[in-house]
This record gives C-alpha cells, sequence and structure tokens, in this order.
C-alpha cells in the first residue's frame, strides 16, 4: 500500500462531501446524552450512516470529556471482502477520509508486528468499511490521535484478546470494536437475537456469542475476555435495528452500541 489509505467507501457508508458530513455527524452527536466519563473501549456499528449513525453516536458521544487526553485509538473490525488467518495491520503511514488524514501509529504498530495471530496485509484493508466508518466519527470528537486499524479474520477470542492486551496502555488509549449484529432477520426474530446478545455483552460472556449473532463477533469477544481480566463493566448504550431507523422490517440488521468503563 502506499503511504496513504484512501477512503473506500466515502459517498456510500456516508457523504464524501466534508462539510455535508461535519454536520452530518454533529447532529448525531447532539443528541445523545452523555456520561461524565469516559470509556476505555466501545462497540458500535459499522453498516451505512443513514442506518447505523445515531447508534454509533450514542457511542462516540461519550468521549467528549476525553477529548484531549485520548491520543491513540485502536480500531478492531471484521473483514468482509478479503479473508483472513488472524489480524491484519497496514503499511500505510496515513488513513485518509473526507475530513483529513489520520496518521498511523507505527511504533504500536511495529511492538505486535512480532506476534503470531498479526500479519501485515494490505490488500484486506483496501476496500474494509467496517474499520472506515468509524473514522469521521473519531476526527469530530478527539483533538488528536494516532491510529491502529485492524482487521480481523478467523481468529480466537484468546488470540484477539492477547493483541488487545498488548495494546492495552493507560487513559491515552481507546479501544473501538466494530461490529453489527444480526442479520436479515424479521424485526422480532431480530429483537429476540440482539437482546440475547446484548445480554451476553453486559455479562462479559464471550462464551455465549455465536457467530450469527455479531458479524464482529471475534473482536467483540476478544474484548470481553480483556474486558473482563481489567474489570471494566459494559454500559449498554443504544440496541435497534434497520426496521427502526432507516429500512423495513421484513429484513433487518441489528445495531447496538457498548460502553466499557
Amino acid at each position: 500500500m502506499s503511504g496513504i489509505r484512501p477512503p473506500a467507501v466515502a459517498g456510500m457508508f456516508y457523504t464524501a462531501n466534508p462539510a455535508q458530513l461535519h454536520n452530518e455527524i454533529q447532529s448525531m452527536l447532539s443528541s445523545v446524552e452523555t456520561a461524565e466519563s469516559s470509556p476505555k473501549a466501545v462497540i458500535v456499528p459499522h453498516a451505512g450512516y443513514i442506518y447505523s449513525g445515531p447508534v454509533a453516536a450514542s457511542a462516540f458521544a461519550q468521549l467528549e470529556s476525553a477529548c484531549d487526553k485520548i491520543k491513540r485509538v485502536i480500531v478492531l473490525g471484521p473483514c468482509h471482502r478479503v479473508a483472513l488467518s488472524g489480524l491484519a495491520t497496514s503499511s500505510a503511514d496515513y488513513f485518509e477520509t473526507p475530513l483529513g488524514r489520520i496518521k498511523l501509529d507505527r511504533e504500536a504498530i511495529d511492538s505486535i508486528a512480532n506476534m503470531p495471530q498479526v500479519e501485515e496485509f494490505d490488500l484486506t484493508h483496501q476496500q474494509e468499511h467496517s474499520l472506515e466508518v468509524q473514522l469521521p466519527f473519531l476526527q469530530e470528537v478527539l483533538s488528536d490521535f494516532t491510529l491502529v486499524p485492524l482487521v480481523v479474520g478467523d481468529a480466537s477470542a484468546q488470540q484477539v484478546s492477547e493483541v488487545i492486551e498488548a495494546l492495552w496502555g493507560g487513559d491515552e488509549t481507546l479501544i473501538v470494536i466494530s461490529s453489527d449484529l444480526s442479520h436479515y432477520h424479521d424485526y422480532h426474530t431480530a429483537q429476540v437475537m440482539d437482546s440475547t446478545t446484548c445480554k451476553a455483552i453486559e455479562n462479559l460472556d464471550a462464551d455465549a456469542i455465536h457467530y450469527e449473532m455479531a458479524c464482529g463477533r471475534n473482536p467483540v469477544t476478544g474484548l470481553l475476555l480483556a474486558a473482563k481480566h481489567h474489570g471494566l463493566k459494559a454500559t449498554t448504550l443504544d440496541l435497534r435495528n434497520s426496521g427502526d431507523t432507516a429500512g423495513d422490517k421484513s429484513r433487518v440488521v441489528g445495531y447496538g452500541a457498548w460502553s466499557f468503563s
């Protein structure tokens, strides 16, 4: 990959117009009630903003109190385009969105490069939306930060957790897990399934989450192991599906947002 990973889904999952993108994100953020303390980690959905943007905003708005403190963001999301075994880093120096460029934390990336489950694999990053759609939100809520983007493929919860632990850091480091929930069930079935997933996340029960329950199941379960190890508590911020936001109720996709403090 060249030094810059350009946006792949601007104009599809979200607007490519910088001013409009800024206004849309700020509008979504402004409708959210925020807590006094900022979370260490969040789980957010990754569909088009018209579908899941308001749900994602419920988590990103919680970062407001730490906007100057957070200096590094680890974003983990599932691969949709190019399959891989383990977790993939990028060789890029910057990831770009319509709102500008984000510098990658090469030192942090190098620190996990020798882990057996980690490889540098640019091809899986090129068209992947699960990481990209989180970046404009981060650019709007944080002052100045570097990025560690990780696409998660076929990897166990333990393998993902080990990487998260290696990058855990202190208050300067935020962990963002990108995952939608159930896919293409009717509205009622999705509500039942997603409620079960929600309870498992709240209980930090990685074993209770199966692949049909969350498309980002591997990064989610990895975070749950790390969160349990660090004594974090999961708080549900929003739980909806596309039938609640911008779609019909016959075939829906589930979305949820959680904070970990």
